[in-house]
């Protein structure tokens, strides 16, 4: 999704954020429960109760999971025997006309019907119509002001123009259109497991300049960039879980797409260069003999090779010399396809490695105005080096080239393509180019449903960036972490929203950190302070393995990190999850068994809010003698407060929890005591 949060929240998504609790309600407890173990001890019967939020039935209960297996979906989080999954091909023939910034052609849709249910009708996807005056996305724009999903003010009237649809050659004219769907009421309904049909549409639309952060025209002093998505009609997932999924497109939620191949010709003026997801099929039509050396040159090189340079944008030799030219491309096994195209490219490539011996290709195009070592001039190494990452931790790339297009947009991802904004720099256009190319794993080959569960894919890939931030060039945009402290309040604040809620469900200012934030970092807790890197990197692995290029559900994600980690974690993603829950751990009080430090130190620690985690303990005695205790979160899962006896023999200084300040507590004041 769009860089604008993710700018936001990419600096301290690997660290730690936190602030002040301002109310809670009360509810008191008085637990004197023994806890096995040498380090802890129950409550005295004389000590006062405890004001506490905290029920551990509520985040305990063994009702965590809403239902069973079944034939679709097993317990174990992987698709079972029976699963299925619909098919889409695509054949596209269009053009571009760069005047009227018109868009025109035919899509011809192969849909196969593989569910065991006979379908009546067929529900398509009519993107474009997000931009019409009067659509849903539209009227539920703010009319005093832009968002960045749309302008009610604008004059700007687009959507698509369907001028012919015919059904395995015959035309058809029983079909409505519903704001951004289009239904297809079939003359004969398609059998189940296996039967096929092919939807032919003649259509246009005309590009917006901005189109919602996902497409649009950015004019530079050498030609406006095109770069074009949502382009052509897309059939909607008819699956195991909901059926049809026809939510409107509004803006803010994003696509959820079948997989298929996608074979499509894209015919633009001769002085623009072309580039799309997949593989360029004839690249001596369309390319000059120096261009296709170039071209060729930087399949096998693992530094940049400029296959256009800025000089050359102005010189007519540059292209052929014919008034258009058609580009041929292809992608196979994707869940979408997308383009951009402009006269002012400068052009460069390089060999991406893969694990295996394979290779891809990296490729920038940008405008004058983006270039530059600290700008766009590093693209194609950002570019490259994001996706062997990524290909080396996590699944192997599975496209022929990752193209990554400076243009208007702040940052939108599509299979083997990115638009990212062309003024981007340094760390900047690293955090943008690393970001959308990470969306490659989710969703592009993880298919979650991102109109309903954006966390998936934005949260997912957030987390993903905060390794490779890390791993890229030793660090060398790597920033000091933020601890919880700094940042806490704004993930858990009295503003805040779960993350369970679509994209268009939350506020606008809460999309950054529901979606990317807080998911992103609840994954980093998850792996460094519960599961550990080894157990949670291989889950991880298990679960992009299991649902390449499937569809999975919250569910499917949830069991499989437990079935594969060995872990029941249904608190943590009650906690962190499903509700908005606030965490509060504190020192209630600090004394010595018989009154004498001798005896050693006895710790009275509590949870007073309705999140639990781990437990991190340091202290110091006033002889200098240090010490650090983890306690794991089923010291909670039957209490509100635990003794803990700490083995020293001399008094107190200092007792903290979490001195690191890793967790999300909204109250560090009372995480630290303090001796006399």
């Amino acid at each position: 999704m769009e860089v604008i949060f993710l700018l936001r929240e990419i600096n301290f998504i690997s660290f730690r954020l936190s602030s002040t609790l301002k109310n809670y309600s009360m509810k008191s407890f008085f637990t004197g429960l023994f806890f096995c173990g040498t380090s802890l001890s129950a409550l005295a019967q004389d000590e006062a109760p405890i004001l506490s939020a905290y029920d551990p039935h509520v985040l305990f209960s063994p009702m965590f999971y809403p239902m069973g297996e079944s034939i679709t979906r097993a317990s174990t989080g992987e698709a079972n025997v029976g699963y299925w999954q619909n098919r889409a091909d695509y054949q596209m023939k269009v053009s571009l006309n760069d005047v009227t910034h018109e868009i025109s052609g035919s899509v011809t849709i192969t849909y196969k019907n593989n569910s065991p249910h006979i379908l009546p009708f067929l529900w398509l996807q009519l993107d474009q119509n997000l931009f019409t005056k009067e659509s849903r996305g539209q009227v539920r724009m703010p009319v005093d002001g832009r968002s960045r999903y749309g302008d009610a003010k604008s004059n700007f009237n687009g959507g698509f123009k369907i001028r012919a649809l015919q059904l395995n050659d015959a035309i058809i004219t029983d079909y409505i259109i519903t704001d951004t769907r289009m239904q297809i009421r079939l003359p004969k309904p398609m059998a189940a497991s296996g039967d096929e049909v092919k939807i032919k549409i003649d259509y246009a639309f005309v590009l917006p300049e901005y189109g919602a952060d996902r497409c649009g025209i950015q004019p530079t002093k050498n030609g406006d960039i095109f770069s074009v998505a949502q382009w052509y009609p897309r059939m909607c997932v008819f699956d195991d879980v909901e059926g049809w999924n026809t939510l409107p497109y509004l803006g803010p939620s994003e696509f959820y797409l079948e997989y298929g191949d996608f074979d499509f010709t894209i015919t633009a003026p001769a002085s623009h260069i072309v580039v799309a997801s997949g593989e360029l099929l004839n690249p001596s039509e369309v390319l000059t003999p120096i261009q296709l050396t170039r071209f060729e040159e930087a399949k096998k090189s693992d530094k940049t090779v400029m296959i256009r340079r800025e000089k050359e944008i102005t010189e007519a030799s540059s292209r052929p010399a014919t008034a258009t030219l058609t580009w041929h491309y292809k992608i196979s096994n994707a869940r979408d396809a997308s383009w951009a195209s402009s006269k002012a490219f400068i052009w460069d490539a390089a060999k991406i490695n893969l694990p295996g011996g394979k290779t891809s290709l990296a490729m920038s195009v940008y405008p004058t105005e983006s270039k530059g070592e600290k700008g766009w001039g590093r693209s194609t190494e950002y570019t490259k080096a994001s996706v062997e990452n990524y290909s080396k931790r996590w699944f192997v790339y599975p496209y022929p080239v990752a193209t990554n297009v400076a243009s208007n947009i702040g940052g939108m991802e599509y299979p083997g393509i990115v638009f990212c904004g062309y003024q981007a720099e340094t760390d900047g256009l690293f955090g943008v180019t690393d970001h959308e190319f990470g969306h490659t794993w989710f969703p592009m080959i993880v298919g979650s449903n991102e109109r309903k569960y954006g966390w998936m894919d934005e949260g997912f890939n957030t987390f993903i960036n905060s390794l490779a931030v890390v791993d890229f060039n030793k660090g060398e945009y790597k920033t000091a972490p933020a601890t919880m402290e700094s940042r806490g309040g704004y993930m858990f604040g009295n503003n805040s929203e779960a993350l369970m809620n679509t994209p268009d469900g939350l506020q606008e200012a809460n999309i950054g950190t529901a979606l990317y934030s807080k998911p992103g970092y609840g994954l980093q807790l998850l792996r460094n302070e519960i599961l550990g890197p080894l157990r949670f990197d291989y889950a991880f692995r298990t679960y992009i393995q299991r649902w390449a290029y499937k569809h999975p559900t919250p569910w499917d994600f949830f069991r499989t990190m437990e079935n594969v980690a060995g872990e029941s974690l249904g608190w943590f993603w009650k906690g962190w999850f499903l509700e908005n829950f606030k965490l509060d751990q504190a020192i209630v009080s600090v004394g010595y068994e018989n009154n004498d430090a001798v005896n050693g130190a006895l710790v009275t620690i509590a949870n007073l809010n309705q999140m639990a985690m781990p437990v991190n303990l340091t202290y110091e005695t006033v002889n200098g003698e240090k010490g650090s205790l983890k306690f794991p979160v089923e010291i909670w899962n039957n209490s509100i407060a635990k003794k803990i006896k700490l083995p020293t023999k001399d008094k107190l200084k200092t007792v903290t929890i979490d001195p690191a300040r890793i967790f999300p507590d909204l109250n560090f004041s009372n995480n630290e005591w303090k001796g006399d």
